[in-house]
């Protein structure tokens, strides 16, 4: 029988993965609900988030508050690039096949390799978020702490917007009813592009924050996009909330994989997906496409 707090200690590490899937995730599935389309390059904005993070630190230094400012500027660098991208490249691909969408995501994965080669790249951690702490016999990371709030916070403020807001209204208008909304004389394309830099900015700010945990290398986008994909459909395509369940979900299991079946832990995951499209093809908390 494992040790209670080496449980714990366990289940925070699945949270915190969760928490990191979410930040991602949640773009992914906006961009579906809204657009009606898969965006491949959504996992390359996450890597692409990662190498500005560590771009913007070789260029600031260390300090107080650079990390925070390096984060925030890759992911509002991400959501402008996002824009520009879905309005000039992207745009074009709406409705075509898929294999499209994958060759130009690898175009992009290719610039970051051109810029900052293929050896390893690493973040410090914040300061006043580099120690830990003991909580139940488990060592529990400060930065660890910040990720696993943080996610729920950005579950809420985007709740918010969606649905008490004026922009939220639109957004969700256009999910059900383009033609309509845009017969009522809004503008479309733009709320399209803001959409797609919203989701952008998500995807880069994901890649920032976990540049202080994981080694950033070109490959990193193949691996997460497969990830997101899996929370989504387990979630259900489109919902907020589903999203937030399917990345807690996915990390509880493919933690506790890790610890009991280790040679087993992805099958456990992708078992479990495949076990929810057998029952709710929709997802947990997604509705039937009409």
């Amino acid at each position: 029988m494992p040790d209670p707090s080496f449980v714990f200690a366990q289940s925070l590490s699945g949270l915190t993965a969760a928490m990191f899937l979410f930040l991602i995730a949640s773009g992914l599935s906006l961009i579906f609900g809204v657009l009606r389309v898969l965006n491949f390059a959504h996992g390359t904005f996450y890597m692409l988030g990662a190498y500005v993070a560590y771009q913007a630190m070789l260029w600031l230094g260390p300090g107080p508050g650079m990390f925070w400012i390096a984060a925030l500027g890759a992911a509002l660098t991400i959501a402008l690039l996002g824009g520009l991208v879905e309005r000039l490249l992207f745009r074009h691909l709406y409705g075509k096949e898929e294999l499209y969408q994958l060759l130009f995501t690898y175009a992009l994965g290719h610039v970051a390799k051109i810029f900052w080669g293929t050896q390893q790249k690493s973040v410090s951690r914040p300061p006043g978020l580099t120690g830990s702490f003991s909580f139940l016999g488990a060592t529990i990371p400060q930065y660890n702490l910040f990720v696993i709030l943080l996610g729920p916070a950005i579950a809420l403020a985007f709740w918010f917007v969606l649905q008490r807001t004026r922009v939220g209204r639109f957004i969700r208008a256009a999910a059900l009813d383009r033609e309509t909304l845009g017969a009522l004389g809004t503008n479309v394309d733009a709320l399209y592009t803001g959409v797609f830099m919203l989701a952008s900015f998500l995807g880069g700010l994901g890649g920032a924050l976990v540049s202080p945990m994981r080694a950033t290398v070109p490959g990193m986008d193949t691996e997460v996009i497969v990830e997101a994909f899996v929370v989504v459909v387990i979630g259900g395509l489109g919902s907020l909330w589903g999203t937030f369940l399917g990345a807690l979900i996915y990390g509880q299991v493919l933690s506790f994989g890790i610890l009991f079946f280790p040679r087993f832990s992805i099958f456990a995951v992708f078992a479990l997906m495949a076990a929810v499209l057998i029952v709710r093809p929709w997802g947990l908390l997604g509705r039937p496409l009409r």
